[in-house]
């Protein structure tokens, strides 16, 4: 894919904010651009701005100096508004202390019946990125999202046709360390590129039109077989169980819980540098600053380089296609390209953190040099390129290499592929093998999860549990192994407590 180029890309930060100031420098430098793509406007250093705030000391300051410094043109469509026909900015990026959301001014009032269903399509709450992407344009409606031009789009923005939009992205998170490491991370990963595992959890939420999520999850754990990238997918109702030994995270999909948990509650965890991790809900990023509340600020402050979210309520039909995102990543885009290639609404509730022109797996197909640590993935992905078509050959090919370098890596990786095959007596051999060759207790923990995990898909359940019982004790002084205790509660939860018999049910003594 063709690169956006520095001269291309505008920075803006708050001049009353020193730090944010230091941000935008420091982003300049990592991605060469020039300081005159740097302004500064004076903003309230807080979450929220106002519709009107937004308008008089955001929006349309900007859009005068962009117009002033001949970057953006557009034509009169009446007396009193503008389209946008062109602009040789292409990526705006908001710094730390640039305002994220804008709240709601009016809901317009449908009244009762069928139509009443359709509300949402008159909220005028919405992201202030998200608004920004249209910068230029004026006498938009305010009600609801407008379509997105470059939706399910596959050829590089500086090169389209969508003139009348820019593709907004933010380096923030919940800390000011946070968002220096965000720029750091980026550059130093896209050099050898972005390897590790991949985790992906459904919700199986099946009513009320939810499949969908669970789809792209799906579509993704299909991408990433055939791209030979190893991943562990949780099926289940809940989510990845609590201190869940997720390690060398390098992609994280998941949903529908409302704050963090499972593998972000153990207190070290931390995700692969660069890692791009999201979990799908509404409000993910109601409230970046927060590392321990929602989702979007505990993935950053664990560790994740990229990450997506929404201020407010987005529906899930107009929140990012998780699938899309993640394949249009593996094809060499930018982060900012992926995520708006992967939404269909703007002037909505979406935010792209992360620098949004980290490129993570543009070194997929280049065998780049990577360190000894990730050599087992290198390997992966260049068996499945060539044995492509010949999946006996390239499982012999990898179960040797695991031999020869003893990679429980390489073992789990054949285990969890079988599995997806319902070849289960070779993948449990496999996981067995892993768990013979992996030296740190949480990575042969996970071994055992995955056995636990197929028993339990099968209906085995009290196989699962008693496996489970026998290893509890075995990983009592492990942090991880509370994901044990976890799986007890939920195969076989504790009976609730006794009704007290001096109290009515309906008593509201």
């Amino acid at each position: 894919t063709t690169p956006i180029p520095p001269e291309a890309v505008a920075v803006i930060y708050n001049t009353s904010s020193a730090q944010s100031l230091q941000l935008a420098e420091a982003y300049a430098e990592a991605r060469s651009l020039s300081s005159e793509h740097l302004i500064g406007l004076s903003l309230p250093d807080t979450a929220e701005i106002t519709r009107e705030d937004f308008k008089s000391q955001l929006r349309d300051p900007l859009a005068a100096e962009f117009l002033r410094r001949g970057w953006l043109t557009r034509e009169r469509t009446d007396e009193s508004t503008f389209k946008v026909t062109g602009s040789k900015i292409k990526v705006l990026v908001c710094m730390r202390g640039v305002p994220y959301k804008i709240p709601t001014v009016n809901i317009a009032e449908l009244g009762t019946g069928e139509k009443n269903t359709r509300w949402h399509l008159k909220q005028d709450d919405a992201s202030v990125d998200s608004e920004l992407t249209l910068l230029g344009n004026t006498g938009l409606s305010l009600d609801g999202p407008i379509d997105n031009p470059y939706f399910k789009s596959n050829q590089p923005f500086s090169t389209g046709d969508e003139n009348s939009m820019i593709l907004v992205g933010r380096i923030d998170g919940p800390t000011w360390e946070d968002c220096f490491r965000l720029i750091k991370d980026a550059s130093e990963v896209e050099q050898t590129g972005l390897w590790g595992t991949h985790y992906l959890d459904f919700s199986e939420k099946k009513e009320g039109g939810y499949q969908l999520g669970d789809d792209w999850i799906e579509s993704i754990a299909r991408t990433n077989r055939s791209a030979g990238l190893p991943s562990i997918v949780d099926r289940h109702p809940d989510t990845f169980v609590t201190n869940y030994p997720m390690t060398k995270a390098a992609s994280y999909f998941g949903w529908y819980t409302p704050d963090k948990n499972g593998p972000l509650l153990h207190p070290k965890f931390r995700f692969r540098k660069g890692a791009v991790a999201v979990h799908l809900h509404s409000f993910s990023a109601t409230d970046l600053r927060n590392a321990d509340k929602y989702w979007t600020g505990p993935l950053i402050s664990t560790g994740a380089a990229a990450t997506l979210g929404n201020v407010w309520e987005p529906f899930l039909q107009l929140t990012h296609h998780f699938d899309i995102f993640h394949e249009r990543l593996l094809e060499g885009y930018t982060l900012v390209e992926a995520s708006y290639m992967a939404l269909p609404a703007l002037s909505w509730q979406s935010v792209v953190i992360g620098d949004p022109l980290y490129r993570p797996y543009a070194k997929l197909n280049d065998a780049p040099e990577a360190p000894k640590s990730d050599q087992p993935y290198l390997f992966l992905r260049e068996a499945y390129q060539k044995w492509a078509d010949d999946p006996d050959t390239r499982t012999t090919k990898i179960r040797t290499e695991a031999a020869k370098t003893s990679s429980g890596l390489l073992y789990e990786a054949l285990g969890l592929a079988l599995r997806e095959e319902g070849k289960t007596d070779s993948a449990t051999a496999f996981f067995n093998s892993a768990a013979k060759n992996y030296k740190s207790s949480a990575n042969r923990l996970r071994q055992e999860l995955h056995l636990i995990d197929m028993a339990r898909e099968a209906g085995r359940t009290q196989e699962a549990l008693t496996r489970i019982r026998k290893n509890v004790k075995k990983y009592s002084k492990s942090p991880e192994g509370k994901s044990l205790v976890a799986l007890i509660n939920i195969l076989d939860p504790p009976a609730p407590p006794p009704v007290d018999p001096t109290k009515g049910v309906n008593s509201n003594q």
